[in-house]
Protein backbone atom coordinates (compact mmCIF):
# COMPACT_ATOMS: atom_id res chain seq x y z
CA UNK A 1 0.00 0.00 0.00
CA UNK A 2 2.87 2.38 0.76
CA UNK A 3 4.32 1.87 -2.71
CA UNK A 4 1.04 2.96 -4.33
CA UNK A 5 1.04 6.44 -2.77
CA UNK A 6 1.39 9.49 -4.99
CA UNK A 7 4.32 11.80 -4.20
CA UNK A 8 1.90 14.47 -2.93
CA UNK A 9 0.28 11.95 -0.55
CA UNK A 10 3.68 10.80 0.69
CA UNK A 11 4.69 14.41 1.36
CA UNK A 12 1.45 15.07 3.25
CA UNK A 13 1.86 11.93 5.38
CA UNK A 14 5.43 12.93 6.27
CA UNK A 15 4.22 16.43 7.14
CA UNK A 16 1.46 15.02 9.34
CA UNK A 17 3.91 12.63 11.01
CA UNK A 18 6.27 15.51 11.89
CA UNK A 19 3.46 17.55 13.44
CA UNK A 20 3.31 16.88 17.17
CA UNK A 21 -0.43 17.38 17.50
CA UNK A 22 -1.49 15.16 14.59
CA UNK A 23 -2.11 11.65 15.99
CA UNK A 24 -1.41 8.44 14.11
CA UNK A 25 -5.16 7.81 14.20
CA UNK A 26 -5.71 10.89 12.01
CA UNK A 27 -3.23 9.56 9.45
CA UNK A 28 -4.98 6.19 9.53
CA UNK A 29 -8.40 7.81 9.06
CA UNK A 30 -7.22 9.92 6.12
CA UNK A 31 -4.80 7.57 4.34
CA UNK A 32 -5.47 4.11 5.82
CA UNK A 33 -1.89 3.68 7.08
CA UNK A 34 -1.26 2.13 10.48
CA UNK A 35 1.41 3.45 12.84
CA UNK A 36 3.79 0.69 11.76
CA UNK A 37 3.25 1.61 8.10
CA UNK A 38 3.93 5.29 8.83
CA UNK A 39 7.14 4.32 10.64
CA UNK A 40 8.19 2.18 7.66
CA UNK A 41 7.42 5.04 5.27
CA UNK A 42 9.42 7.49 7.37
CA UNK A 43 12.32 5.05 7.66
CA UNK A 44 12.37 4.53 3.89
CA UNK A 45 11.91 8.19 2.91
CA UNK A 46 13.92 10.20 5.43
CA UNK A 47 17.65 10.34 5.90
CA UNK A 48 18.88 8.12 8.72
CA UNK A 49 19.58 11.01 11.11
CA UNK A 50 16.23 12.69 10.34
CA UNK A 51 14.41 9.43 11.01
CA UNK A 52 16.26 8.99 14.32
CA UNK A 53 15.36 12.54 15.38
CA UNK A 54 11.72 11.96 14.46
CA UNK A 55 11.50 8.67 16.40
CA UNK A 56 13.20 10.25 19.40
CA UNK A 57 10.69 13.11 19.34
CA UNK A 58 7.67 10.83 18.92
CA UNK A 59 8.76 8.69 21.85
CA UNK A 60 9.90 11.57 24.08
CA UNK A 61 6.53 12.47 25.54
CA UNK A 62 6.54 15.95 23.96
CA UNK A 63 4.64 14.64 20.98
CA UNK A 64 0.92 13.90 21.25
CA UNK A 65 1.00 11.24 18.51
CA UNK A 66 -1.26 8.76 20.32
CA UNK A 67 -4.83 9.66 21.23
CA UNK A 68 -4.60 7.67 24.48
CA UNK A 69 -1.72 9.90 25.66
CA UNK A 70 -3.34 13.19 24.63
CA UNK A 71 -4.98 15.56 27.02
CA UNK A 72 -8.78 15.52 26.64
CA UNK A 73 -8.57 19.29 26.29
CA UNK A 74 -7.02 18.90 22.83
CA UNK A 75 -9.89 18.47 20.41
CA UNK A 76 -8.22 19.52 17.15
CA UNK A 77 -5.66 17.94 14.86
CA UNK A 78 -3.94 21.21 14.02
CA UNK A 79 -2.39 23.91 16.10
CA UNK A 80 -4.67 26.80 17.01
CA UNK A 81 -2.05 29.19 15.60
CA UNK A 82 -2.05 27.49 12.18
CA UNK A 83 -3.67 29.62 9.50
CA UNK A 84 -6.53 28.38 7.37
CA UNK A 85 -5.67 26.88 4.02
CA UNK A 86 -8.05 27.61 1.18
CA UNK A 87 -7.82 26.63 -2.47
CA UNK A 88 -4.41 25.04 -1.81
CA UNK A 89 -2.91 28.43 -0.94
CA UNK A 90 -1.86 29.35 2.55
CA UNK A 91 -3.49 32.55 3.74
CA UNK A 92 -1.13 35.50 4.00
CA UNK A 93 -0.95 37.68 7.07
Amino acid sequence: MIANLAPAETDRIIEMAWEDRTPFEAIKAQFGLTEAMVIALMRRTLKRNSFNLWRKRVNSGVSQKHLQKRSPLITRFKCSRQRDISLNKISKR
